[in-house]
């Protein structure tokens, strides 16, 4: 185990962001100094939950975020600062409305039956004007812009400096582009263990804001930050393996039947079952804000595709569907926003996933078509929510998929999101005033 106070003295840190992530993907930290870690490694530094988005009151003890020494990094932009992620503990137990805390658990339940669940996020992201109301480059402006040379190259500082970053960490970053929307760019960096994986993830949005910051501009992850524009996804590549991380236990020679000729072993079926049996319960946490049903209910966008799904259909390796395999042992999910909580979206694929082990799930038919072009024909598939309230409610009465991620993490979470929800309907808005004031 990593000895933060040694670490502080040979990397040169001054301070420590102790951080965790609350209900709503929220980051929130302590900056500590290097001479205080070592008691904080022991005993963590103290918040008040009710403060954050966590389901507390101001009479809740201090809860305390206990870092996880092996997860520190050293600021490449700021090295006389690490980040070190940390779980929440509440009177010497675990908060289990936490998300780190509720992946940890399914991290170990799937390893109590042999598997570890690995997978890769692609995390999109528009860099804006600081204020945030419009595209910070103006000369980016075609109907295609997916993969413009030009326009990347016009934003090179920021990528080129995040992605020299990810080299230094050591994250395996392979692949920087523009992509489908003006302003928008996606950085890929290698899959890994779904805990690591959402540690990376959380630490890349802070990077990627911090560096934006530094240029003089504004990165958001918002699921559809511009009207008529692709919003931004979070696809997430999902392969199961042994404990040793040696064999893909998804992975097969290609066979018969509809996920066998794929590659898919009959392991990986089920886990794909659990997945679209749970999906429009799930989307309450893929997809977990108001603005996320702007994107995945989106209409035809001004390149000509959403790249979004609004139905719960599978494929081979075609992008027009919820979920794709695009080759042996693992498969994509295209459902997950910018919005989703890194770790509480690892949490919820690991816990659907299982639930379809257990049950032998059949993933349903597959449907090798262009959905953009023939959805109209598939009828008998469900549609995924078409606002943050139906999959609220969805999510409520999947009792199987509630007790995976805990009954008191649910609990919390439904009611947290339902006052959001009420939020935003008490919100007296523009559009009603030029819609109706004249009725």
């Amino acid at each position: 185990m990593t000895d933060l106070a040694a670490f502080a003295q040979e990397k040169g840190i001054k301070y420590f962001m102790i951080s965790f992530t609350d209900l709503f993907g929220g980051q929130r930290a302590k900056l500590v100094p290097a001479q205080a870690i070592a008691d904080m490694q022991e005993d963590g530094a103290g918040f008040a939950g009710f403060a954050t988005w966590l389901d507390m009151t101001p009479a809740h003890p201090d809860m305390l975020a206990v870092p996880d020494p092996e997860t520190v990094i050293q600021l490449p932009w700021k090295p006389e600062v690490a980040w070190v992620a940390a779980n929440p503990v509440m009177e010497g137990a675990d908060v289990a409305q936490a998300p780190r805390n509720v992946l940890r658990k399914l991290v170990a339940e799937a390893a109590e039956l042999g598997l570890n669940v690995k997978t890769g996020i692609e995390a999109e992201f528009f860099l804006l004007t600081p204020e945030g109301d419009k595209i910070s480059d103006p000369a980016d402006t075609a109907e295609k812009p997916c993969y413009d040379q030009q326009a990347v190259m016009r934003r090179y500082d920021v990528i080129a400096e995040v992605c020299d970053y990810m080299l230094e960490l050591g994250w395996g970053p392979y692949q920087n582009d523009h992509e489908d929307a003006n302003g928008q760019f996606e950085m890929n960096w290698e899959f890994d263990d779904a805990l690591k994986t959402a540690d990376k993830h959380s630490f890349f949005k802070f990077m990627v804001k911090s560096v934006a910051e530094k240029h003089g501009l504004r990165a958001t992850f918002m699921p559809k930050p511009v009207e008529g524009l692709t919003g931004n996804g979070c696809h997430a590549h999902i392969s199961v393996w042994d404990l040793a991380g040696k064999t893909n236990v998804f992975a097969t020679d290609k066979g018969t039947g509809q996920t066998g000729e794929l590659g898919l072993s009959e392991q990986g079926a089920a886990f794909l079952g659990g997945i679209m049996k749970h999906a429009s319960a799930l989307a309450a946490i893929t997809n977990p804000t108001v603005n996320s049903y702007k994107r995945i209910n989106a209409p035809r966008t001004m390149s000509g595709a959403t790249w979004a799904p609004n139905t719960v259909t599978w494929t081979g390796n075609n992008r027009t569907h919820m979920v794709r395999v695009p080759g042996p042992g693992r498969f994509e999910l295209r459902l997950p926003d910018g919005a989703a909580n890194p770790y509480l979206l690892q949490a919820v694929i690991i816990a659907a996933g299982l639930s379809g082990i257990k049950t032998k799930a059949d993933p349903g038919p597959r449907y090798d078509i262009d959905m953009y072009a023939e959805g109209h024909t598939v009828t008998d598939a469900p549609k995924l929510p078409l606002n943050l309230l139906d999959a609220i409610r969805w999510f409520d009465e999947d009792a199987a998929l509630k007790a995976k991620l805990g009954e008191e993490f649910s609990a919390s979470y439904i009611k947290m999101k339902m006052q959001e929800w009420t939020s935003f309907v008490t919100h007296f808005s523009q559009w009603e005033r030029d819609t109706t004031l004249d009725i």
